[in-house]
């Protein structure tokens, strides 16, 4: 591995309704992320891409973990996202989308929409939002909803964390309409 890993957080939130009916079975919204060490902390680089390419084999790590939690054949939405620390700059967060996109990708068999993504600057605790849609096609509007992503004691001016989430379903309950899962078809928002 050519990046520093501090720590790595993996949480599973289960939801069983939003004051309606109980589900059978729980919306399962996953969380992976790590805290690394930004090689580029305090200093601009222009060549970033060669991090990026190496970025992959973190993405794939935290694929995994939240595979082993939710079970692949389960997982029906994702996104990504990147909390820089103040040292850095927003890009270094923007190799993310290659990277984690690419992981998640390759351990859910290819799945045809964008990976949703956000991505900031922060200090200690910073709240991340990262945005959740269908693997299949962006405009399904049941699968739209967000993971939080927060670590107590990072970034520290130094570090970035990345992090991915995987969602088993759509939101519970929802009624929003718009175009149903089992009712897509080649460009519904697909890559």
């Amino acid at each position: 591995m050519s990046f520093d890993i501090r720590k790595t957080q993996v949480a599973v939130e289960e939801t069983w309704h939003e004051r309606g009916p109980r589900l059978t079975s729980p919306l399962r919204v996953g969380m992976a992320c790590a805290v690394i060490r930004n090689p580029f902390a305090g200093r601009y680089e222009k060549d970033l891409l060669p991090f990026m390419a190496e970025l992959r084999e973190l993405g794939t790590l935290l694929s995994k973990a939240l595979i082993e939690r939710l079970e692949a054949n389960k997982v029906e939405a994702y996104g990504k996202g990147a909390i820089v620390g103040e040292d850095g700059e927003l890009e270094h967060g923007a190799l993310w989308h290659e990277a984690g996109g690419w992981a998640m990708r390759s351990v859910l068999g290819e799945p045809k929409a964008i990976v949703p993504a956000a991505k900031t600057v922060g200090t200690l605790g910073t709240r991340l939002m990262i945005p959740l849609g269908h693997i299949q096609a962006a405009y399904v509007r049941s699968h739209f909803g967000t993971a939080e992503m927060t670590v107590w004691d990072a970034p520290r001016r130094d570090e970035i964390v990345y992090g991915l989430a995987m969602a088993t379903g759509g939101r519970v309950h929802e009624r929003s309409g718009g175009l149903k899962a089992i009712d897509i078809k080649i460009n519904d928002g697909q890559r």
